[in-house]
């Protein structure tokens, strides 16, 4: 036991670059990290930290142990998670952001239900259209919809969406139906925050610029838009399934339909997760997958 005295401290030194925060990572006092830290440099009879008044920065050696040392750090958290969490309730504050439509109409509901399921654990959701720093804002979980930009970040897929191109029967009674990609450019394609849109053209993902007379970062806008006859649009399913549903849309260029994209729970590769917010991304991916199977008719 004496061999593992004062890695947990050195480690959370090395990570946050501050004795100070590294304190407060483990809860306890800036006197014994650094007491801790100076008995494993005393007995490794080697220097790990370069100390200045500003900053704390690893040595060669000191990174060097970093690296060797941070998964088993990572390994004893994880196993003291594993047994801790099999007789606790799940408790505490869990931050979550998500699109605000998809997060309005498919989260909001989800997570509610789990609250109630759990009425110890809180609930802090951001609503927004900004992809937000995880780290930086103290995030717990990222919903994020279709294709992911490369990360440092951990994905597990909940569900599945699907862009649908439709009109409503007045515009094509009037304008006529296209049936081939080169056909949009003499039709009003109304547009979102991008002005391309996403097709599958004999197995291959295709991007068309279209254009129109509306431009609108609202898809319940374009929506209404659609349904009054003013033009084609591509939405996901969760905007318009209802109304393909009832005829008030119909989907067109069928044999063009995007493939399937998905819709992920992100979070930070390097936190362990705890048992709430483990508990709940497996609750939304539990919830969600009747919806993925939906959207794959």
């Amino acid at each position: 036991m004496a061999n593992w005295e004062g890695v947990s401290e050195f480690v959370a030194v090395a990570e946050s670059n501050s004795f100070t925060q590294a304190a407060k990572k483990l809860n306890t006092s800036v006197a014994q990290i650094s007491r801790k830290v100076g008995m494993l440099e005393e007995r490794l009879a080697v220097k790990l930290l370069n100390r200045t008044t500003r900053k704390v920065t690893p040595t060669e050696a000191g990174m060097l142990y970093y690296q060797k040392c941070k998964h088993l750090v990572d390994g004893l958290e994880l196993a003291e998670l594993a047994v801790t969490q099999m007789q606790t309730a799940p408790k505490g504050l869990v931050k979550i952001t998500a699109p605000v439509t998809y997060g309005e109409k498919h989260l909001a509901p989800l997570l509610n239900q789990f609250l109630q399921l759990h009425p110890q654990v809180d609930l802090e959701l951001i609503l927004t259209n900004q992809r937000l720093d995880l780290i930086e804002s103290g995030i717990d979980i990222a919903v994020r919809l279709g294709k992911l930009a490369d990360s440092s970040l951990i994905a597990k897929r909940l569900s599945s969406r699907q862009l649908y191109v439709c009109a409503s029967p007045d515009y094509l009674a009037q304008y006529g139906e296209p049936h081939t990609l080169s056909e949009l450019a003499h039709h009003q394609c109304l547009s979102g925050t991008i002005d391309y849109w996403r097709f599958d053209e004999a197995g291959k993902e295709k991007s068309m610029r279209i254009s129109g007379r509306i431009k609108c970062n609202s898809g319940f806008a374009l929506r209404d838009a659609a349904i009054r006859g003013l033009g084609l649009i591509q939405l996901p399913d969760y905007y318009i399934q209802d109304d393909l549903d009832n005829g008030q849309l119909i989907e067109i260029l069928r044999p063009y339909r995007a493939k399937l994209e998905g819709i992920w729970a992100l979070y930070p590769e390097n936190r362990n997760l705890s048992p709430k917010v483990r508990l709940l991304i497996d609750f939304l991916a539990e919830q969600l997958r009747n919806e993925g199977l939906r959207v794959s008719r």
